[in-house]
């Protein structure tokens, strides 16, 4: 079983004054513990993997309703507070350098939680497939910079990242979450936000199996032969007719890609792969590995998306089985309305109401402490409010 999903957020600058970031933290903890309270730790998981409830979190916490902040800040907190509260999930990575720390935080944490070694590892090399997955599977034109990994004690994971194009001007948001044995190079997000949809090279279709067959066999063959490969490839690009006469006019790539010939041009996977000494030296290191899964090709050290995209390429004008160039895209969300919980920080729907904002908090805190007492009247009053929570949100 799986669910994760991404999201299209504009890019905005400027920071969450102190007094507001204690609010919600505080807030934050409170939903926080209700929510473990009532659905446990795999009921958490399952609301990070969905990335509607994700977006809903953070607008009822205070955040701004579009901002690529909503991602680096709402993590930060939710990571910080299962911390504090030194429960049996935990929160590893984060924003730029603190990404690159999600392994060694891994294996802290797995340590605090008495899980074994080998279940960090298999954590960690879920970590660096998630990264690989939407970067270099799916090329939809966002770098990641953001990426955190959410775990509880049974091994259970999630990861959300969230990538950036500086020429759109937004920030794209993944969820991919693993409960129990999957694939991770098909079709991992199976709830997919965004207002924006381009034409992508997207090896996570399962209309990519094929494509993906070829590029096993590829990288199992002579480097060199490849190379001269992607040669062949490159004059094919710039339309140099070869002894066969294929150009980029034939029928195999029109028929293939359902588009038409003077669009052709303007998809970004149709360019030429510059040929260097350095991409030379890549397919050696994977023919050297001879990968029998795309687990393992996505696992060889730097090898990244130009060599996928090579091989991609090769796989379609040569062997003629084309990848996917659908955008995953699943349907829009406007999450606005959960912004009229307490306010947003730059006052989109209105300015934070701090004395609202202080009184939910207690509510949810009185909620917490009679629940610890035994005392369940308060929490069955918020069961039977959760009967008007909108089915995307739980599901």
């Amino acid at each position: 079983m799986s669910l994760s999903g991404y999201a299209d957020l504009p890019l905005h600058s400027g920071h969450v004054p102190q007094w507001l970031a204690n609010l919600m933290k505080s807030l934050a903890r409170g939903i926080l513990k209700v929510l473990i309270i009532e659905f446990g730790y795999e009921g958490l998981l399952k609301r990070l993997s969905n990335p509607l409830w994700f977006q809903a979190f953070n607008n009822a916490i205070g955040m701004d309703w579009d901002s690529s902040g909503s991602t680096t800040v709402t993590t930060a907190i939710i990571k910080e507070v299962l911390n504090e509260l030194n429960l049996g999930v935990r929160i590893a990575g984060g924003k730029g350098k603190a990404a690159l720390e999600t392994p060694d935080e891994v294996l802290r944490y797995c340590e605090e939680l008495g899980m074994s070694t080998s279940v960090a590892n298999e954590l960690i090399k879920y970590s660096k497939l998630s990264a690989k997955v939407d970067t270099v599977l799916l090329q939809d034109g966002f770098t990641l910079y953001h990426h955190v990994i959410a775990f509880n004690e049974r091994g259970m994971w999630v990861v959300i990242q969230q990538g950036m194009n500086t020429d759109l001007k937004l920030a794209r948001r993944y969820h991919i979450a693993w409960y129990s044995s999957s694939v991770i190079h098909e079709e991992p997000h199976s709830g997919i936000s965004s207002d924006y949809r381009g034409v992508v090279l997207n090896l996570l279709d399962r209309e990519s199996r094929g494509c993906k067959n070829v590029i096993l066999d590829l990288v199992r063959d002579e480097p060199k032969k490849v190379f001269n490969m992607i040669t062949y490839v490159n004059r094919v690009l710039k339309g140099i007719k070869g002894l066969d006469e294929y150009s980029l006019s034939s029928r195999n790539i029109l028929n293939f890609s359902g588009i038409s010939k003077s669009d052709i041009r303007n998809i970004p996977y149709y360019r030429p792969v510059k040929l260097t000494q350095e991409l030379l030296l890549k397919l050696k290191s994977i023919y050297e590995v001879s990968p029998s899964t795309i687990e393992e090709l996505l696992l060889v050290p730097n090898v990244g998306s130009e060599v996928f995209r090579a091989l991609s390429l090769i796989s379609e004008l040569i062997y003629r089985e084309p990848p996917s160039l659908n955008d995953p895209v699943t349907h829009p969300y406007d999450p606005f309305k959960y912004s009229f919980v307490v306010g947003g920080k730059d006052g989109i729907p209105f300015p934070i109401k701090r004395e609202l904002m202080i009184s939910v908090i207690k509510e949810l805190e009185d909620v917490i402490k009679d629940s610890e007492l035994g005392s369940k009247e308060k929490l069955i009053v918020f069961r039977n409010l959760s009967m008007y929570t909108p089915k995307e949100l739980t599901s």
